[in-house]
Protein backbone atom coordinates (compact mmCIF):
# COMPACT_ATOMS: atom_id res chain seq x y z
CA UNK A 1 0.00 0.00 0.00
CA UNK A 2 2.73 2.64 0.64
CA UNK A 3 4.62 1.62 -2.70
CA UNK A 4 1.51 2.24 -4.17
CA UNK A 5 1.31 5.50 -2.49
CA UNK A 6 4.63 6.88 -3.33
CA UNK A 7 3.83 5.77 -6.61
CA UNK A 8 0.28 7.81 -6.71
CA UNK A 9 2.23 10.60 -5.17
CA UNK A 10 5.09 10.42 -7.74
CA UNK A 11 2.95 10.72 -10.80
CA UNK A 12 1.21 13.41 -9.46
CA UNK A 13 4.33 15.62 -8.69
CA UNK A 14 5.53 14.64 -12.44
CA UNK A 15 1.94 15.52 -13.97
CA UNK A 16 2.30 19.12 -12.44
CA UNK A 17 5.67 19.88 -13.22
CA UNK A 18 5.38 19.29 -16.62
CA UNK A 19 1.84 20.84 -16.53
CA UNK A 20 1.34 23.77 -19.17
CA UNK A 21 0.79 26.37 -16.54
CA UNK A 22 4.20 25.57 -14.71
CA UNK A 23 6.03 26.55 -18.32
CA UNK A 24 3.48 29.53 -19.61
CA UNK A 25 5.05 32.87 -19.22
CA UNK A 26 3.32 35.75 -17.99
CA UNK A 27 3.83 37.56 -20.61
CA UNK A 28 5.91 40.38 -19.06
CA UNK A 29 9.07 42.06 -21.62
CA UNK A 30 8.29 44.08 -24.64
CA UNK A 31 4.93 42.99 -25.82
CA UNK A 32 3.55 43.38 -22.14
CA UNK A 33 0.97 46.00 -24.05
CA UNK A 34 -0.16 43.61 -26.12
CA UNK A 35 -2.04 40.16 -24.52
CA UNK A 36 -1.77 36.98 -25.95
CA UNK A 37 -4.56 33.96 -26.34
CA UNK A 38 -3.72 31.60 -23.72
CA UNK A 39 -3.47 28.06 -25.40
CA UNK A 40 -5.75 25.08 -24.95
CA UNK A 41 -3.08 23.46 -22.94
CA UNK A 42 -2.61 26.66 -21.12
CA UNK A 43 -6.18 27.26 -20.74
CA UNK A 44 -7.68 23.42 -19.91
CA UNK A 45 -3.74 21.51 -18.87
CA UNK A 46 -4.48 21.11 -15.49
CA UNK A 47 -7.92 19.59 -15.64
CA UNK A 48 -6.84 17.28 -18.53
CA UNK A 49 -4.27 16.16 -15.67
CA UNK A 50 -6.60 15.79 -13.29
CA UNK A 51 -8.85 13.48 -15.83
CA UNK A 52 -5.65 11.37 -16.19
CA UNK A 53 -5.17 11.04 -12.55
CA UNK A 54 -8.87 10.12 -11.33
CA UNK A 55 -8.36 6.42 -13.25
CA UNK A 56 -5.01 5.91 -12.66
CA UNK A 57 -6.27 5.98 -9.09
CA UNK A 58 -8.93 3.54 -9.37
CA UNK A 59 -6.92 1.47 -11.04
CA UNK A 60 -4.16 1.19 -8.68
CA UNK A 61 -6.06 1.84 -5.35
CA UNK A 62 -9.60 1.69 -4.88
CA UNK A 63 -9.86 -1.81 -7.47
CA UNK A 64 -7.76 -3.71 -5.32
CA UNK A 65 -9.10 -2.69 -2.13
CA UNK A 66 -12.33 -3.89 -3.70
CA UNK A 67 -10.92 -7.43 -4.49
CA UNK A 68 -9.54 -7.70 -1.18
CA UNK A 69 -12.27 -6.96 0.72
CA UNK A 70 -14.40 -9.63 -1.48
CA UNK A 71 -11.67 -12.07 -0.87
CA UNK A 72 -12.23 -11.80 2.43
CA UNK A 73 -16.19 -11.94 2.69
CA UNK A 74 -15.57 -15.02 0.52
CA UNK A 75 -13.45 -16.70 2.94
CA UNK A 76 -15.68 -15.96 5.79
CA UNK A 77 -18.61 -17.37 4.22
CA UNK A 78 -17.04 -20.56 3.00
CA UNK A 79 -15.94 -21.07 6.49
CA UNK A 80 -16.89 -25.24 6.92
CA UNK A 81 -16.38 -26.87 10.23
CA UNK A 82 -12.92 -28.30 11.32
CA UNK A 83 -11.35 -25.44 9.41
CA UNK A 84 -8.30 -24.14 11.18
CA UNK A 85 -8.59 -20.43 11.12
CA UNK A 86 -6.54 -17.29 12.47
CA UNK A 87 -8.27 -14.37 13.78
CA UNK A 88 -7.20 -10.90 13.44
CA UNK A 89 -5.77 -10.97 17.20
CA UNK A 90 -3.89 -14.00 16.26
CA UNK A 91 -5.89 -16.78 17.97
CA UNK A 92 -5.31 -19.83 16.20
CA UNK A 93 -7.85 -22.48 16.54
CA UNK A 94 -10.37 -25.27 14.89
CA UNK A 95 -13.62 -24.20 13.93
CA UNK A 96 -16.25 -26.16 15.62
CA UNK A 97 -19.38 -24.45 15.77
CA UNK A 98 -21.15 -21.62 13.61
CA UNK A 99 -23.80 -19.80 13.89
CA UNK A 100 -25.49 -16.47 12.32
CA UNK A 101 -22.78 -14.56 13.05
CA UNK A 102 -20.80 -16.37 15.37
CA UNK A 103 -18.05 -18.60 14.83
CA UNK A 104 -16.79 -20.94 18.04
CA UNK A 105 -13.05 -22.21 17.29
CA UNK A 106 -11.52 -24.55 19.68
CA UNK A 107 -7.66 -23.70 20.51
CA UNK A 108 -4.77 -25.22 22.25
CA UNK A 109 -4.39 -28.19 24.49
CA UNK A 110 -7.26 -27.96 26.89
CA UNK A 111 -9.42 -27.60 24.24
CA UNK A 112 -10.50 -24.25 25.36
CA UNK A 113 -13.37 -23.23 23.26
CA UNK A 114 -14.11 -19.14 22.24
CA UNK A 115 -16.64 -17.52 19.95
CA UNK A 116 -16.10 -14.87 17.85
CA UNK A 117 -17.72 -12.77 15.17
CA UNK A 118 -17.21 -13.95 12.05
CA UNK A 119 -15.71 -10.78 10.78
CA UNK A 120 -12.82 -11.90 13.11
CA UNK A 121 -11.58 -14.03 10.94
CA UNK A 122 -8.49 -13.09 9.38
CA UNK A 123 -7.15 -15.84 7.44
CA UNK A 124 -8.42 -20.43 7.02
CA UNK A 125 -5.01 -22.39 6.73
CA UNK A 126 -5.31 -24.10 3.44
CA UNK A 127 -6.32 -28.12 3.81
CA UNK A 128 -3.56 -30.56 2.59
CA UNK A 129 -5.09 -33.24 0.54
CA UNK A 130 -3.84 -36.57 0.91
Amino acid sequence: MKKTLFIMVLILVMMLTISPFALATDGGGEGAAQQRQPTFYESYGFLIMLMMIVPIFYFMIIRPEKRRKQAAQQLRNDLMVTDEVTTIGGIVGKVVQIKDEQVVIETGGERTRITIIRTAIASRKEKVSE
